[in-house]
This record gives structure tokens, sequence and C-alpha cells, in this order.
């Protein structure tokens, strides 16, 4: 059983990567600035980690599904986390106004947080088929 905080959080993440996905098909273009260049299918990646967001994002507010789905999204934070990198060593600027490197480099461990976040928030938390 999660406590109410727990469950505030769980919902928290729920509509951060549903309107995160959904940013994927609103603005393209910023999240292929920041695909290395030498991955194939770069922009079916772009759509099918929405997909994997929007996916995940719903999945947290269905008991039945919410640890699949939170480790879903942990895998999915693990996956992506090579742009992030990439992102940070290139100083891509992905967004008409800039972003000191610092803060580029500061989204590597923001990463260890999102996977802590969705892991506390959804300790407990069982699926209901046997």
């Amino acid at each position: 059983m999660l406590s109410k905080t727990q469950k505030a959080f769980v919902f928290l993440a729920a509509a951060f990567y549903v309107f995160a996905g959904a940013q994927h098909f609103r603005d393209p273009e910023f999240y292929l600035k920041i695909v290395p260049p030498k991955l194939p299918w770069r922009e079916a990646a772009v759509y099918l980690s929405g997909v994997a967001e929007i996916a995940g994002g719903v999945g947290l507010l269905i008991p039945a599904l919410r640890r699949a789905a939170a480790w879903g999204l942990v895998a999915l934070l693990i996956v992506v986390f090579p742009a992030n990198v990439y992102m940070a060593i290139y100083n891509i600027q992905a967004t008409s106004w800039v972003v000191p490197p610092l803060l580029l480099w500061l989204r590597l461990p923001l990463q260890v947080l999102l996977i802590w976040w969705l892991l506390w928030s959804t300790n407990g938390a069982k699926s209901t088929r046997s």
C-alpha cells in the first residue's frame, strides 16, 4: 500500500512523463538535436521514446501496472542517458535560450533522482495479478 505522499508523487510522475512524452510529438526537433548522430533511426527513436514515456506515465496510474511501468521508465531513463551525455559533452543547445554548460552537466545526476523518484513512489505497489 502506498502512503498519501507516495500516491501524490506517483501522480506527479505520471503527469510529468505523459507531458514529456507528448513533447516528443509536439517538438521532435528538440529531441533530434540531442540524439547522437551515429544512432540509426534517430527520428523513430524520438517518437518511440515519446510513446514509452506516455505509456509509462499512464501505467503509473493503474495499480496493477504501476511497478512494471516504473521499471519500464527506469529502463527508458537508462537507455536515453547517452543522449544527455552527448548533450553535455558537445554543449548541444536544443532550445532558443542558451543553457550554461554547467547546467547540461548537472542534468546528468538528475537522471538518478528521476530513477529514485519512480522507485520510491511506487515502493510497496504490488501487482494485483497472481
